[in-house]
């Protein structure tokens, strides 16, 4: 493969220094969005002829971290001190908590007291947010993990993008977000043509954007391509503490209650009222697995006025009782939901 060419509009107009990254690989992270981070970074040493960019493993013990699917990585380094020129990349994945230990938030503070660029990848934000170094800052997590961050790290400014930068803080939802973190980083460093051509060699033909969110379209999401149901779905999820009644989310998209439930019946197979509680509990159940909320709190974060009924109406769901589920799946203070 050829290089690409050297000048472009919109490269630098001086060519940065060769950037090292510090991987530091928890217990359990995720093999996905540590691929999607390092392997771009590969590819444009190649596209620009040169080894702009070099990288070091690193992790508590310094030897070996396995990720989640039980691959194990051999360690170029423990907790030691790196250049403050040096970018940090945490990369999490599931049991980010018991991960998450007092020597590597201690070694986090004190890069980040140095001058270090820090970011999380997938769960890895929850690493960044345990050491203080996400308060005041904008942020994201992998959806499924949001619900309890929010409950966690009140001073973090959370949202549902791909990926964050916010000054020398970078944070991405997991999976394949790590690609275009690091487009975003190439584009900086060298110029859009040199990302541009990092990403045909990945065949990555969409490059998204801090702007973009990390889940799927409503419509899509649920097969319907119909916007008064997509309107009412978002309303829904967007007031689990607060539950909106039918009378009134109909009345909100101009239809009657029986033209709703007819809406829900014949797209989704289900009245909004059983929709709504789906929702809800699919809520509590994340909670209840990746906090160490009281059951109360649970019910009440999720629109239930009282623990029997938010008992009764789990146990319809899922077949088991709220206690059960997080004594059976969920170990408080575990985060175990992520890809």
């Amino acid at each position: 493969m050829s290089p690409a060419p050297s000048s472009s509009k919109s490269a630098p107009t001086t060519a940065p220094r060769k950037k090292r990254f510090v991987f530091l690989l928890l217990d359990n992270f995720t093999m996905l969005s540590f691929a999607g981070a390092i392997e771009p970074l590969r590819i444009a040493n190649r596209v620009i002829g040169k080894q702009a960019y070099v990288w070091a493993l690193a992790g508590e013990n310094g030897k070996e971290a396995t990720c989640s699917n039980g691959a194990s990585f051999k360690l170029d380094m423990g907790l030691d001190e790196i250049s403050r020129d040096d970018t940090v990349l945490v990369c999490g994945g599931i049991d980010v908590q018991d991960a998450t230990s007092k020597p590597i938030l201690n070694w986090l503070r004190r890069e980040a007291r140095r001058g270090s660029a820090i970011g999380g990848l997938c769960t890895g934000a929850y690493t960044l947010a345990k050491a203080g170094l996400l308060d005041g800052k904008r942020a994201t997590i992998h959806w499924e993990n949001q619900d309890s961050f929010i409950e966690e790290f009140e001073d973090v400014k959370l949202t549902k993008s791909v990926f964050v930068l916010d000054g020398n803080r970078m944070s991405t939802a997991g999976g394949t977000a790590s690609i275009d973190l690091m487009l975003k980083i190439i584009a900086s460093d060298h110029g859009e043509e040199v990302a541009n051509t990092v990403a045909d060699q990945l065949i990555y033909s969409s490059i998204r954007t801090d702007q973009d969110t990390q889940r799927l379209s409503i419509p899509t999401r649920i097969g319907v391509r119909h916007p008064k149901l997509s309107q009412v779905i978002q309303m829904m999820e967007a007031n689990i503490e607060d539950p909106i009644s039918p009378a009134d989310l109909a009345d909100q998209v101009g239809m009657s209650t029986r033209q709703l439930e007819r809406l829900f019946r014949r797209y989704l197979n289900r009245s909004p009222k059983r929709y709504y509680m789906e929702l809800r509990l699919q809520k509590a159940r994340n909670l209840l697995m990746q906090t160490d909320m009281s059951v109360i709190n649970v019910a009440l974060a999720c629109g239930f006025a009282s623990p029997s009924h938010f008992s009764k109406c789990y146990r319809a769901h899922y077949k088991t009782t709220p206690y059960r589920e997080r004594g059976t799946h969920g170990v408080p203070g575990v985060t175990r939901l992520s890809i």
